[in-house]
């Protein structure tokens, strides 16, 4: 007998997931590969994708994953992204170019904004080219071969489920991103259409998440053999769909940790910080805002550390040497990000006493790593707490990048609050999307992924973090003097 089960599409910023899940959550199969990315010699800063190879390479994902799923019986499918990706979009519903979070191709047109504050208190953020109003001016000043045939844009969630149902509509969460969305209101704003001069006809119809948008197109259905009444159910931003994987209640913290950080407190209402530090979107679940502070890469140092140190071992073997090196004679200053500082920090490195001692070895390095992480966390998490208060004794967390036990215990003793993670934590988007699906459809299967993993806070261990973090501080203000100075 078939099992039911839903497809989600998740594009991250370094790879693109295709994965089919269970309603209870259970991950059956999973393809995965790496974004291909070009740069436009155009820009300084700039790089893109080729929407149709990316499409085709989904397309190819999703059949390896129903291929290790077996036989299942695909209700709904639903699509995630990273936040501040677009695809402009020409007449016909083709899209031109892609242009990713980490394209900055507008950087050179910031300036253009003279009240720079006021685009903050309307869109939740401080205007700079991570966001899609510059990514949309800088092909308007240099690439006017694209401009010229662009009618409107969407977010790559959204692109992804046009390409499925052919309806092109934008999610809240994702119009977030684009500064061009009234966050507070809920729509998108004719003043800060006015302050970027972008027509409103270029920003689609909004549509909430965990609505059904259409069923399949024919010619996806065939080619993955779907019933063709398997639904496209909106999705969201990825961040906010690893969030509902965790379940929080309003005044929840949640840790998200993937390629980068985000660290969220859940509200009912709109916040924004008098000292422009912080993000504010609209959260996937009605009448909810997520307040942000980001520590910025971090999940994706550790990866690339273990790619250097522990290339042929699993997250065990790391775990393993942690707990028995007790020779920690390294610390790490990695770019992460704390939303108190003013300016980020270009230059990083390890530094370690000299002449090199027998006692360093490769899990010192990665121990530096967890500590840098950890500690931008904390940082982070301050800032929230200074604007918006947090009295529980836990925070929450998911994301690939808090596989590493000793990086939740790590949390947990800085901050001195358990850090609860639930089952499938790892997977938090595609349990996400499971939720999504089951809202839309109205499958009611008790109470899912309720199993709940606690770390405790190790108070005993909190003085040697203090002198520690000290000496993180001092590190991290040399690689700052570095930057200052260009090197």
């Amino acid at each position: 007998m078939k099992k039911d089960a839903y497809i989600i599409i998740d594009i991250g910023t370094g790879n693109v997931r295709v994965a089919v899940v269970t309603p209870a959550g259970n991950v059956l199969g999973v393809g995965r590969g790496d974004i291909l990315y070009k740069r436009d010699e155009l820009y300084p800063e700039s790089i893109y994708f080729e929407p149709e190879q990316l499409w085709q390479q989904i397309v190819q994902l999703g059949t390896d994953a129903l291929q290790q799923a077996g036989e299942v019986n695909i209700k709904a499918l639903t699509t995630t992204s990273q936040r501040e990706g677009i695809l402009l979009m020409n007449s016909d519903g083709q899209a031109l170019t892609g242009l990713p979070n980490i394209d900055h191709r507008g950087r050179e047109w910031e300036d253009q904004v003279t009240d720079k504050s006021r685009v903050y208190q309307l869109s939740g953020r401080f205007p700079t080219s991570l966001f899609s109003a510059y990514k949309l001016e800088g092909i308007r000043q240099r690439r006017q071969d694209i401009w010229q045939q662009c009618r409107y844009f969407l977010s790559i969630s959204d692109w992804a489920a046009y390409q499925l149902s052919g309806i092109a509509a934008y999610e809240h969460s994702q119009a977030s991103e684009t500064l061009l969305y009234d966050v507070a209101a809920g729509t998108w704003s004719k003043e800060l259409a006015g302050i970027f001069d972008i027509g409103a006809s270029y920003c689609p119809a909004t549509t909430n998440s965990a609505e059904k948008l259409g069923t399949t197109l024919p010619d996806i259905a065939n080619t993955w053999r779907l019933n063709k009444d398997a639904v496209i159910i909106t999705g969201g931003g990825d961040t906010q769909l690893a969030i509902k994987s965790t379940q929080p209640l309003v005044d929840d913290i949640v840790i998200v940790s993937g390629t980068t950080t985000p660290i969220v407190k859940i509200t009912d209402h709109y916040i924004v910080d008098q000292q422009e530090r912080t993000w504010t979107s609209r959260d996937i679940e009605p009448g909810r805002f997520v307040f942000e502070a980001n520590a910025g890469v971090t999940g994706l140092n550790y990866q690339r550390l273990k790619e250097v140190f522990y290339p042929n071992e699993d997250y065990d073997v790391i775990e393993n040497e942690l707990a028995s090196n007790a020779h920690r004679h390294c610390v790490a200053s990695l770019g992460s990000l704390v939303a108190s500082e003013h300016t980020p920090v270009l230059t990083g490195g390890f530094v370690f006493p000299v002449p090199v001692s027998h006692e360093l070895s490769r899990s010192s390095f990665v121990w530096a790593t967890l500590m840098d992480i950890a500690f931008s966390i904390a940082g982070n998490y301050e800032v929230l707490k200074e604007v918006s208060g947090h009295d529980k004794d836990y925070v929450w967390a998911c994301g690939g990048g808090l596989q590493s036990k000793t990086l939740r215990q790590l949390i947990a003793n800085i901050l001195g609050k358990k850090v609860q993670v639930r089952r499938g934590f790892e997977q938090a988007s595609a349990i996400g999307g499971a939720l999504i699906c089951n809202q839309a459809l109205g499958v009611d299967i008790g109470d899912m992924n309720i199993e709940i993993e606690s770390v405790i806070p190790q108070e005993h261990r909190y003085d040697a973090l203090v002198q520690y973090r000290d000496q993180w501080k001092q590190t991290r203000d040399y690689f700052k003097t570095l930057t200052a100075a260009g090197k």
